[in-house]
């Protein structure tokens, strides 16, 4: 599987300047406009490696679309020789010889016609995994990020630990595909919980160092938990840091309930010594994960995790 194309967002060959999402295994229905394409957005992939949108239908909706043209093309000459109603009077004038039909309204289609970004404060939505969060009071979600992933935070930020002079924020909660070839859980979660540490409290996502890098960690849980209605893992420890007090990471991953259930990872990063910020808080966010489209009650309930 070493030629297989990473999941991520790519041309789509039957809607010029469109971009579809692929999952690493089948295209899904999440499309994006070319315009608004992510800097880190990855080339078209290999026609030989990934068939194109619609399968094998592509030829069929061109010939209806070539049949319905030429309706609307007699129609037209119909229209064009026979005139409305073949009198002298303004409604009986016939088209000039340059004269064309007038051109159908467009129409919506795929995800521009769909609900699209969740304007509630109080939820955070994230279509492409199929999932859904609460916000915690007292938190925000980001309009943008450097991190290319769906974020929720504690509001207002600091000057993080160290030499950077770059901005932190107590408690930060990500959500993203994971990364990787197909395995298990725990053995995503255990490769995450890595690059979520790093990402926290050794280097932001511009490279800058934060809170004296990380020192040594404590596994605090590992283990399986169910959430948004799948079986997944967690994985949370706790960091000492060069410099400020440290913190807690977790990585869930568990199969999204949307597509071909690629892994979803949910980062959870709490800076200790916050009231604020209970580890009961990581556990909060972990039961409150739900399926898009059912974030009231039947999305499953996630295990509550204690701290060790």
């Amino acid at each position: 599987m070493s030629d297989a194309t990473p999941p991520g967002w790519y041309p789509d060959a039957n809607t010029p300047g469109t971009e579809r999402w692929w999952d690493g295994t089948a295209w899904t229905g999440h499309t994006r406009s070319a315009a608004v394409t992510h800097p880190m957005a990855l080339p078209a992939p290999a026609a030989s490696r990934v068939p194109a949108p619609g399968g094998g239908r592509t030829t069929g909706t061109v010939a209806v679309a070539v049949a319905a043209l030429a309706v609307v093309a007699a129609a037209v000459t119909v229209f064009v020789v026979l005139g409305t109603d073949g009198g002298d009077g303004a409604t009986g004038q016939r088209p000039g010889p340059g004269a064309t039909a007038p051109r159908p309204a467009p129409t919506e289609t795929g995800s521009s016609a769909a609900a699209s970004p969740d304007d509630d404060p109080r939820v955070l939505v994230d279509q492409l995994n199929g999932v859904t969060l609460r916000v915690p009071g007292g938190w925000e979600k980001p309009e943008s990020t450097l991190d290319d992933a769906s974020t929720m935070r504690t509001a207002g930020s600091y000057t993080c630990p160290g030499d950077s002079g770059s901005n932190c924020y107590h408690g930060t909660v990500t959500v993203r595909t994971a990364s990787g070839g197909r395995t298990s859980m725990e053995a995503l979660a255990d490769e995450d919980i890595h690059r979520a540490a790093d990402a926290a409290y050794e280097e932001n996502a511009v490279g800058a160092p934060v809170h004296g890098g990380i020192r040594s960690h404590d596994v605090l849980a590992s283990e399986s938990v169910s959430v948004a209605g799948r079986t997944g893992h967690l994985v949370r420890w706790r960091v000492t840091t060069g410099k400020g007090p440290g913190g807690y990471v977790q990585s869930l991953v568990f199969p999204s309930a949307v597509g071909s259930e690629t892994p979803v990872v949910v980062r959870l990063a709490f800076d200790a010594g916050r009231d604020e910020l209970p580890l009961s808080l990581m556990d909060t966010i972990t039961e409150g994960i739900r399926p898009l489209g059912d974030s009231a009650t039947g999305g499953g309930v996630g295990s509550t995790v204690g701290p060790g």
